[in-house]
């Protein structure tokens, strides 16, 4: 197994931030500086390179994090591969998943409840963030399995589909655009409330808008929110439209708290998509959670 020195490199090569790192492993500052510096007196050479405020791998450093993934890939496959020659050795794995903030609040939740109940041995950690972040999170090694809307032409990922969804245009109870049927160049005045850059529901709008010859840029956009709970409690007390997954807002359309504003001649679609870097798509415990999760939508499990 990777040493804990290791371990806390790796955390500080994937952000390029001892703050980020100390953050994400729930240790202080100083013990993450304390674990890079016993690593360079060990290796009796600098790791990062420290330019004012930001930091950069040197050389070496490079390589003793290109050395470090590949050491954590086999210690994934002997872990395995040993699994499967013994049945007394039994392994608690730890699945690194990542998933777009739809995925992650609406679509994941009892999917992971069920495999968990399912293979209780098993422990899995849950990146939340939007749809670029997550493929980022992939291609750095920090996740081995991504769901994420939309395909984004990497050609070192492979895609998986796993559910068709919509984004629909909703407003507040209440809101005078609740009783009107839009046309899609009504939204050049409609003051609309949207997701951030990155976003997987971002990205269906702007490619649906341009479909029909009008971009992004030129729409009344009163504000811009990360993360969809964000956006829905915006809706709830502006007069502003917002476009949301369904999925998001099952909910609140059946109570009647929101409204869907219709829109002719503009359905928004988009693929949910599982996501591996090529090479890794047979790494048992993963591919064994994606097909589970297939299953499970199609109602097999």
């Amino acid at each position: 197994m990777l040493s804990h020195a290791h371990e806390v490199f790796l955390e500080v090569a994937q952000r390029l931030s001892f703050t980020k790192a100390s953050q994400a492993l729930f240790i202080s500052q100083s013990a993450v500086s304390k674990q890079v510096k016993a690593l360079e007196e060990y290796y009796k050479t600098g790791l990062f390179e420290r330019l004012g405020s930001s930091i950069q791998l040197t050389d070496a450093g490079l390589k003793l994090y290109q050395k470090l993934l590949q050491a954590r890939q086999l210690q994934q496959e002997l872990v395995q591969e040993m699994s499967e020659l013994s049945t007394e050795f039994v392994p608690r794995q730890h699945l690194l998943i990542g998933a777009s903030t739809t995925i992650s609040l609406y679509v994941l939740p009892p999917v992971v409840a069920a495999y968990l109940r399912r293979h209780p041995g098993q422990q899995l950690s849950l990146k939340n963030r939007n749809s670029d972040n997550i493929l980022r999170a992939l291609l750095d090694h920090e996740i081995e399995l991504g769901i994420i809307e939309g395909i984004h032409k990497v050609s070192n990922v492979t895609y998986t589909p796993l559910l068709t969804d919509e984004v629909v245009a909703v407003c507040a109870a209440g809101n005078p655009l609740e009783k009107r049927r839009l046309d899609v160049h009504d939204l050049l005045t409609t003051p609309l409330a949207l997701r951030e850059a990155g976003s997987g529901t971002l990205a269906v709008l702007e490619e649906a808008l341009a479909r029909k010859g009008i971009k992004l840029a030129a729409l009344p956009v009163r504000v811009r929110l990360g993360g969809t709970e964000a956006l829905k409690n915006f809706v709830r007390v502006d007069n502003c439209l917002a476009f949301l997954p369904r999925q998001a807002v099952l909910k609140e359309l059946a109570s009647g708290e929101f409204s869907e504003v219709l829109i002719r001649d503009f359905p928004l679609r988009r693929e949910f998509n599982f996501i591996q870097r090529k090479g890794t798509e047979n790494n048992a415990p993963y591919k064994d959670f994606l097909q589970f999760t297939r299953r499970y939508y199609s109602g097999k499990e």
